[in-house]
């Protein structure tokens, strides 16, 4: 796989605590424009902690986060939608109560122009905003394969294509940075291999990937790079082959027997 050189996302000596605990200690890691890159490690290394940091919902205690350049600092969730991260979540969080195509359509929102008082004028120019964003959120419940799904309320849709949803969602905010919090969680095998075959697609129509997981197997066979955490503190970071191998890294988290080739 080739990977554009250029810098996305740098982390530098991130910090997070939570009273007594430190739940990410000094955390370094760059992620590069159009590569999947996977971060991984034991329940409690502080994956998702760090996704919270990035993404708005945790103020780091130390370090600093660079996205395309400029510092992530003081970021929120809105904010970091609208710089160009967007997210799923470990625990599913859709509009139970709203069909599939206005989940989706919720996403389209960060990007319109037309503001409250449009909304309730209801004019010209809001109305064809609206109808864009319609369009668009059927395009994308195409995208990841649940078009025939979109009236369905989100509480009613299987546990697979409730996951996919929440991709269609955070991809219809614009991201440059999509980070999958756990998505093969409860997958069978053949939906695993949808997964996959989808983050793919993701990746080469330009939106790069960060992926938490503990399927090591879909990790290593599907990200250019992979970083491991325990206890907080990131223990490698390498192309899969290299961290597969990392002494470290079997003792932290994969096992001496652990068969992890794709």
């Amino acid at each position: 796989m080739t990977v554009a050189d250029s810098v996305l996302l740098e982390a530098r000596n991130v910090d997070k605590r939570f009273g007594g605990v430190r739940a990410l200690q000094a955390v370094s890691l760059t992620i590069r424009t159009g590569e999947i890159y996977g971060l991984i490690g034991p329940n409690g290394a502080g994956k998702t902690t760090f996704f919270n940091v990035l993404t708005g919902l945790y103020a780091p205690d130390g370090g600093t986060l660079l996205f395309a350049g400029a510092a992530l600092a003081a970021s929120s969730p809105h904010t970091a939608a609208a710089r160009g991260i967007a997210r799923t979540f470990q625990n599913i969080r859709l509009f139970a109560n709203m069909t599939a195509l206005e989940n989706v359509m919720v996403g389209c929102h960060v990007r319109t122009r037309a503001g409250v008082l449009g909304a309730v004028l209801r004019d010209r120019r809001t109305r064809g905003e609206e109808e864009a964003i319609r369009r668009r959120a059927e395009e994308l419940l195409h995208y990841v394969g649940i078009a025939d799904r979109a009236h369905d309320l989100a509480r009613y849709l299987p546990y697979g294509d409730q996951r996919r949803l929440e991709i269609a969602r955070a991809l219809a905010t614009g991201p440059r940075l999509l980070a999958l919090d756990e998505p093969a969680a409860g997958m069978n095998g053949t939906e695993r291999e949808a997964l996959r075959v989808l983050i793919e697609g993701i990746r080469k129509d330009g939106t790069t990937v960060l992926l938490i997981e503990h399927d090591v197997k879909l990790v290593m066979g599907l990200c250019d790079r992979v970083a491991v955490l325990d206890h907080g503190a990131r223990i490698c970071e390498d192309v899969p082959a290299v961290v597969q191998k990392d002494a470290r890294v079997i003792e932290a988290y994969l096992g001496p027997g652990e068969n992890v080739h794709a």
